[in-house]
């Protein structure tokens, strides 16, 4: 298979590839008090970035087909790097993980693995096309802003057009995120309860 054909797979399929995961964790639960503050934790920022992050993309990054967008968004938390919702999301599943506890830190290392494979795939695809949109624009951007690790400061090209920070737009581009992060803490929290009944 090649990169392409594996990058738009793992794009189209970016919503469940968590699935079997979970499905792990619940077989192989053995959470307890404290992995489940540090998990809510870490879920609890790793949905925060993801919230700021649509909150200026909107909901585009709903997209399941192909990268695209109508913007070269710079603003917000793209001002200090360039994927924060997939940062968002490896927190999220990180912290998620450690809340189940389940064949710690083994399963834990294999996720993340996985899905730092899964994002290198979709990433590249994404800067095909934004190279191929944004030419020279997306180079700048690209070379003052990093992927993964944040910038201080945020970066800044006074006179492009930016969309505007909508958190209401935002908070319903998260609907579905939200509800899945509560079954499952919710699953976790209960499966705890009554293992300690």
């Amino acid at each position: 298979m090649s990169d392409k054909s594996l990058s738009r797979l793992f794009f189209k399929y970016r919503s469940y590839t968590p699935v079997p995961f979970i499905v792990i964790m619940l077989i192989y639960e053995n959470a307890n008090i404290w992995s489940l503050i540090a998990g809510v934790l870490i879920v609890i920022i790793g949905e925060s970035i993801r919230l700021w992050g649509v909150s200026w993309a909107g909901s585009e990054t709903r997209t399941t087909d192909k990268p695209g967008g109508t913007y070269l968004i710079m603003s917000g938390p793209f001002a200090y790097l360039r994927n924060p919702l997939y940062l968002g999301n490896i927190l999220i599943y990180f912290g998620i993980g450690i809340m189940f506890f389940a064949i710690f830190p083994y399963l834990q290392i294999f996720a993340m693995a996985f899905f730092f494979i899964q994002y290198y795939f979709i990433i590249k695809s994404e800067e095909e096309y934004l190279l191929g949109e944004y030419g020279d624009q997306y180079r700048n951007y690209s070379a003052n802003v990093r992927r993964f690790i944040t910038r201080i400061t945020p970066y800044k090209v006074p006179g492009v057009k930016q969309p505007s920070f909508k958190l209401k737009e935002g908070f319903k581009s998260e609907k579905r995120t939200l509800q899945a992060i509560s079954i499952v803490a919710l699953t976790i929290f209960l499966l705890w309860f009554i293992g300690r009944i």
